[in-house]
């Protein structure tokens, strides 16, 4: 009578260690950090405005902005300033590294707002006036109504 030796499991318990292995590096290294959140928000904001789309570059402000821009107004002022008198059509642009801010006020009426993230920007303009860089720092912070990062200015 033949006996069939019972194979081992150890290959599997080894194949199985490995793969989540595998899964637990590519979690920790393509995971979402708050700090690449809000970069992207502000990249997203940043290409809507290199291509015009002043509307959809609109929709990422926070409520405090909306608040000083109607989005008719802000597409209208955007396209006039930059199209109508710098006849920019485009501009290049640079991200720096975000800084969290445990409270931060868009301006000295404004409430404090907790949690913010200040990104400093840089934007190259050519236009009919010669090329010029416009240096400014950007703030993100999350909307209390849905719970998504949204863009602020400074107007302090």
């Amino acid at each position: 009578m033949k006996y069939r030796r019972k194979k081992s499991s150890s290959g599997f318990i080894i194949i199985g260690l490995i793969i989540i292995a595998f899964i637990l590096v590519l979690y920790f290294l393509f995971r979402s950090t708050p700090e690449s959140q809000v970069k992207r928000v502000v990249d997203d904001f940043y290409q809507y405005e290199q291509e015009s789309d002043f509307g959809n570059a609109w929709e990422l402000f926070h409520p405090f902005m909306r608040d000083k821009f109607t989005r008719r107004g802000y597409i209208q002022d955007r396209n006039h300033v930059f199209m109508g008198h710098f006849d920019v059509s485009t501009f290049s642009y640079t991200i720096g590294d975000p800084k969290l801010l445990d409270s931060w006020k868009m301006s000295r009426e404004s409430d404090p707002i907790n949690e913010v993230y200040q990104i400093p920007i840089t934007q190259t303009f050519k236009s009919k006036f010669g090329t010029f860089t416009l240096s400014q720092d950007v703030f993100v912070a999350k909307d209390k109504e849905d719970g998504d990062w949204s863009i602020l200015w400074s107007y302090e």
